[in-house]
Protein backbone atom coordinates (compact mmCIF):
# COMPACT_ATOMS: atom_id res chain seq x y z
CA UNK A 1 0.00 0.00 0.00
CA UNK A 2 1.19 3.51 -0.82
CA UNK A 3 0.66 6.85 0.88
CA UNK A 4 1.15 10.49 -0.02
CA UNK A 5 2.71 12.93 2.44
CA UNK A 6 1.99 16.39 0.97
CA UNK A 7 3.43 19.66 2.25
CA UNK A 8 5.42 22.74 1.44
CA UNK A 9 8.61 21.53 3.19
CA UNK A 10 10.05 25.06 3.14
CA UNK A 11 12.47 23.83 4.43
CA UNK A 12 12.18 20.16 5.37
CA UNK A 13 12.71 19.73 9.12
CA UNK A 14 13.75 16.89 11.40
CA UNK A 15 10.04 16.59 12.26
CA UNK A 16 9.17 16.02 8.59
CA UNK A 17 11.99 13.50 8.24
CA UNK A 18 10.85 11.65 11.35
CA UNK A 19 7.39 11.25 9.77
CA UNK A 20 8.84 10.21 6.40
CA UNK A 21 11.06 7.55 8.02
CA UNK A 22 8.18 6.21 10.11
CA UNK A 23 5.92 6.13 7.04
CA UNK A 24 8.62 4.28 5.07
CA UNK A 25 8.38 1.49 7.66
CA UNK A 26 4.57 1.41 7.52
CA UNK A 27 3.92 1.68 3.77
CA UNK A 28 5.32 -0.09 0.72
CA UNK A 29 5.65 3.24 -1.10
CA UNK A 30 5.75 6.79 0.27
CA UNK A 31 5.28 9.72 -2.08
CA UNK A 32 6.45 13.01 -0.61
CA UNK A 33 4.56 15.69 -2.52
CA UNK A 34 6.18 19.13 -2.50
CA UNK A 35 3.42 21.65 -3.04
CA UNK A 36 3.87 24.62 -5.33
CA UNK A 37 1.49 27.29 -4.09
CA UNK A 38 1.57 30.27 -6.48
CA UNK A 39 -0.04 32.46 -3.79
CA UNK A 40 2.91 32.01 -1.42
CA UNK A 41 6.42 33.32 -1.87
CA UNK A 42 8.54 30.54 -0.45
CA UNK A 43 11.99 30.74 1.02
CA UNK A 44 13.15 28.00 -1.36
CA UNK A 45 11.90 27.28 -4.86
CA UNK A 46 9.96 24.08 -5.43
CA UNK A 47 12.96 22.68 -7.31
CA UNK A 48 15.29 23.47 -4.38
CA UNK A 49 12.88 21.87 -1.89
CA UNK A 50 12.57 18.73 -4.04
CA UNK A 51 16.37 18.52 -4.36
CA UNK A 52 16.92 18.95 -0.59
CA UNK A 53 14.28 16.32 0.20
CA UNK A 54 15.75 13.87 -2.32
CA UNK A 55 19.14 14.26 -0.62
CA UNK A 56 17.51 13.67 2.77
CA UNK A 57 15.62 10.59 1.56
CA UNK A 58 18.36 9.01 -0.56
CA UNK A 59 18.71 6.03 1.80
CA UNK A 60 14.95 5.33 1.87
CA UNK A 61 14.41 3.13 -1.18
CA UNK A 62 10.61 3.22 -1.00
CA UNK A 63 10.34 7.03 -0.81
CA UNK A 64 9.81 9.13 -3.93
CA UNK A 65 9.86 12.94 -3.82
CA UNK A 66 7.72 14.75 -6.39
CA UNK A 67 6.56 18.32 -7.00
CA UNK A 68 2.91 19.17 -7.55
CA UNK A 69 0.46 22.03 -7.70
CA UNK A 70 -3.28 22.02 -7.41
CA UNK A 71 -5.49 19.82 -5.28
CA UNK A 72 -3.96 17.04 -3.22
CA UNK A 73 -6.88 14.75 -4.12
CA UNK A 74 -6.04 15.19 -7.81
CA UNK A 75 -2.48 14.05 -7.14
CA UNK A 76 -3.83 11.08 -5.17
CA UNK A 77 -5.93 10.08 -8.17
CA UNK A 78 -2.98 10.52 -10.54
CA UNK A 79 -0.73 8.36 -8.34
CA UNK A 80 -3.57 5.93 -7.53
CA UNK A 81 -2.96 6.53 -3.82
CA UNK A 82 -5.82 6.29 -1.34
CA UNK A 83 -3.97 7.23 1.87
CA UNK A 84 -2.83 10.69 2.89
CA UNK A 85 -0.26 10.91 5.66
CA UNK A 86 -0.41 13.90 7.97
CA UNK A 87 1.69 14.76 11.00
CA UNK A 88 0.07 16.19 14.11
CA UNK A 89 2.04 18.21 16.67
CA UNK A 90 -0.75 19.66 18.76
CA UNK A 91 -4.50 19.82 19.34
CA UNK A 92 -4.61 22.86 17.02
CA UNK A 93 -2.86 20.85 14.30
CA UNK A 94 -5.36 18.02 14.73
CA UNK A 95 -8.30 20.41 14.44
CA UNK A 96 -6.93 21.91 11.22
CA UNK A 97 -6.02 18.49 9.82
CA UNK A 98 -9.48 17.12 10.61
CA UNK A 99 -11.01 19.95 8.56
CA UNK A 100 -8.71 19.11 5.63
CA UNK A 101 -9.55 15.42 6.04
CA UNK A 102 -13.30 16.13 5.82
CA UNK A 103 -12.88 18.36 2.76
CA UNK A 104 -10.70 15.74 1.03
CA UNK A 105 -13.31 13.06 1.78
CA UNK A 106 -16.02 15.25 0.29
CA UNK A 107 -13.91 15.62 -2.85
CA UNK A 108 -13.01 11.92 -3.01
CA UNK A 109 -14.55 9.44 -0.59
CA UNK A 110 -11.89 6.82 -1.39
CA UNK A 111 -9.16 8.87 0.27
CA UNK A 112 -8.33 8.07 3.89
CA UNK A 113 -6.10 10.17 6.13
CA UNK A 114 -3.64 8.61 8.55
CA UNK A 115 -2.44 10.88 11.34
CA UNK A 116 0.95 10.29 12.95
CA UNK A 117 1.64 12.18 16.15
CA UNK A 118 4.93 14.02 16.42
CA UNK A 119 7.53 12.18 18.43
CA UNK A 120 8.66 13.71 21.69
CA UNK A 121 10.98 16.62 21.03
CA UNK A 122 9.47 17.30 17.59
CA UNK A 123 6.27 19.02 18.74
CA UNK A 124 7.65 22.54 18.32
CA UNK A 125 9.63 21.96 15.14
CA UNK A 126 8.16 23.73 12.13
CA UNK A 127 9.45 25.26 8.90
CA UNK A 128 8.21 28.71 10.02
CA UNK A 129 10.19 28.50 13.28
CA UNK A 130 13.28 27.46 11.32
CA UNK A 131 12.89 30.34 8.83
CA UNK A 132 12.45 32.85 11.65
CA UNK A 133 15.48 31.51 13.54
CA UNK A 134 17.58 31.63 10.38
CA UNK A 135 16.48 35.18 9.57
CA UNK A 136 17.91 36.24 12.95
CA UNK A 137 21.02 34.09 12.47
CA UNK A 138 19.85 31.66 15.16
CA UNK A 139 20.73 27.97 15.57
CA UNK A 140 18.31 26.58 12.98
CA UNK A 141 20.60 23.57 12.38
CA UNK A 142 19.22 21.93 15.53
CA UNK A 143 15.90 21.38 13.74
CA UNK A 144 17.14 20.38 10.29
CA UNK A 145 18.61 17.36 8.52
CA UNK A 146 22.11 18.06 7.18
CA UNK A 147 21.19 18.87 3.52
CA UNK A 148 18.50 21.32 4.68
CA UNK A 149 20.82 22.90 7.27
CA UNK A 150 23.43 23.49 4.58
CA UNK A 151 20.84 25.05 2.25
CA UNK A 152 19.47 27.28 5.03
CA UNK A 153 22.96 28.48 6.01
CA UNK A 154 23.69 29.30 2.36
CA UNK A 155 20.31 30.99 1.78
CA UNK A 156 20.61 33.16 4.91
CA UNK A 157 24.40 33.69 4.64
CA UNK A 158 25.06 32.02 7.99
CA UNK A 159 28.59 30.78 8.56
CA UNK A 160 29.02 27.67 10.68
Amino acid sequence: MACLFPGSFDPVTNGHMDLICRAARLFDKVYVGVLHNPDKKGCFTVEERVDILRQCCKNLSNVQVIAFSGLTVDLCRELQVHVLLRGVRSAQDLEMEMTLHRVNRMLDEQIETVFLPANQGMEDVSSSVVRQLASFRGEADLFLPVPAAEAVRKKFCIHS
